[in-house]
């Protein structure tokens, strides 16, 4: 910034924060370093695509080396010449190499191996259509696949290890400006006061334009807090910037929008997706008599040592049933192994799980902490009851803070629109175990609820994938 721009050149407008002598110089620096954010992003980038380019390379000529004995081929190097650029097309096709990726391990991997087999498929097309058998080499192709896929793992887990720190500590530039409004407890290293800056939306002041043009250059977004009557002037000034721009408004909050649109020319909120619609519904039906029946022959042996087990620790059933709600409010029995004493099973679900729960049986306590209790659910699946994906069903006494979950928040009836699941996006987000308290129902909910609004296949294979993750979780008891 010009040091000449300083609070006392600033022009007086019908809505400012005041003329400060000074700006806050210290802010500056802080500023300025959060913007070196932006750089390690690319920076993380392109060592991703690095990473993956040389996890191929390494897969393939190993696997000639492997298969035929040899690194002095052609058979590897036809493959990776073609296979390299098809993979960085689909790669960067699905963002197998944004920084969220590259925290979220196993989405990253999924987007990198998917990218992988998309470009191997079409170099066996390739191959095929070209008639190439005598230069292609099936032994080194399906090896150096192999092989690629387990480098691509590996070198993620590292370079996640790597960056682990640098990711926690966030990889966005955001700025968030208070105006007239106190700053928040959480707010990030890019929170500053207006008045502070000596920032003021003032269009009609080509200095005052100026200085927040020059604060907002190298930030990913500007994020505005402040009082109602402040939005409208800000508005208009954000509109000047080149970088995304938000301002916060708290007395949304209660309508809990899943997303806003524009009807008549004016701006709406979405509250509700309604179902699924019908080819979604065939889609997604479709995928999980896929995936049941495919689980259903490896299954049915485990859940004869897992009934074995429940059987010698303790007298009743293998199987527990309990009625749940699930699509259109109706109610189902759900399948789950029974983890509790026979006697002291609670059938409408009134007393939440404790950690220390007396209920629980020795097997029981493993079961719940692996989520194993759970897998019989794929009968229900299977019968079409639940889904693999969607919100997780609940009992009809479940309680937070001794209150019925429709009495806390009445949107609740709104998550059963569709079907169900197994594992849902609360659950990948860590939102799962004992409703202690209203706030675990409601972070709950908000994420059942922005599942059906934005739901896809991809999102469904993710949510699957990502629920290896926290299979294991501190919740779970």
């Amino acid at each position: 910034m010009p040091a000449a721009l300083t609070g006392q050149d600033l022009d007086s407008a019908p809505i400012q924060t005041g003329n400060s002598a000074q700006v806050d110089f210290d802010a500056l620096v802080r500023l300025e370093a959060l913007k070196g954010r932006k750089r390690m992003r690319g920076i993380m980038s392109l060592l991703s695509i690095t990473a993956d380019v040389t996890s191929i390379l390494t897969g393939f000529f190993l696997a000639s080396l492997a298969y035929l004995g040899t690194l002095d081929n052609d058979h590897a190097s036809n493959m990776v010449a073609i296979c390299i650029p098809l993979f960085l097309i689909f790669s960067l096709n699905n963002n197998a190499h944004n920084t969220r990726k590259v925290s979220n391990l196993m989405s990253g991997i999924a987007s990198a191996t998917g990218a992988l087999v998309l470009a191997a498929g079409c170099l066996l097309l390739i191959a095929f259509f070209m008639k190439i058998g005598a230069e292609f080499s099936r032994g080194v192709f399906f090896l150096g696949v192999f092989f690629s896929v387990l480098a691509i793992i590996t070198m993620r887990t590292i370079f996640r290890a790597v960056f682990r720190e640098r990711l926690e500590e966030g990889v966005y530039a955001i700025l968030c400006i208070y105006d007239g409004v106190p700053m928040s407890q959480t707010a990030g290293p890019g929170a500053i006061e207006a008045r502070a800056m000596g920032l003021h939306p003032d269009l009609a002041s080509a200095i005052a334009v100026n200085r927040l043009g020059t604060l907002a250059k190298g930030m990913d977004r500007v994020v505005i807090h402040c009082v109602p009557q402040a939005r409208q002037a800000w508005a208009m000034a954000l509109k000047t910037l080149d970088v995304r721009c938000e301002i916060v408004v708290p007395e949304l909050d209660e309508f809990a929008a899943l997303s806003i649109s524009q009807r008549s020319g004016h701006t709406s909120l979405l509250l509700n997706s309604g179902r699924l619609a019908w080819n979604h519904q065939m889609m997604k039906r479709g995928f999980d008599l896929t995936i049941s029946l495919a689980a259903l022959p490896f299954l049915l042996p485990f859940f004869a040592l897992v009934g074995l087990a429940i059987k010698l620790d303790s007298r009743g059933p293998m199987f527990f049933r309990q009625e749940r709600i699930g699509l259109g409010n109706r109610p189902f029995m759900i399948w789950k192994f029974r983890s509790m004493r026979t006697e002291l099973c609670d059938a409408n679900g009134d007393r939440s799980t404790s950690r220390t729960d007396d209920r629980i049986t020795r097997v029981g306590r493993f079961l719940r902490r692996t989520s194993i209790d759970e897998l019989p659910q794929i009968l229900n699946v299977i019968t079409g009851d639940m889904s693999l994906v969607g919100p997780r069903p609940h009992a009809l006494g479940s309680r937070a803070e001794n209150a019925l979950f429709w009495d806390i928040d009445q949107r609740y009836w709104q998550r059963h629109v569709v079907k169900p699941g197994l594992t849902g996006l609360a659950q990948i987000r860590g939102f799962r175990g004992a409703t202690e308290q209203k706030m675990d129902l409601t972070k709950r909910l908000q994420s059942d609820l922005e599942y059906v609004s934005h739901w896809s296949l991809a999102s469904d294979i993710r949510i699957l994938l990502s629920t290896a993750m926290v299979v294991f979780h501190k919740n779970a008891f």
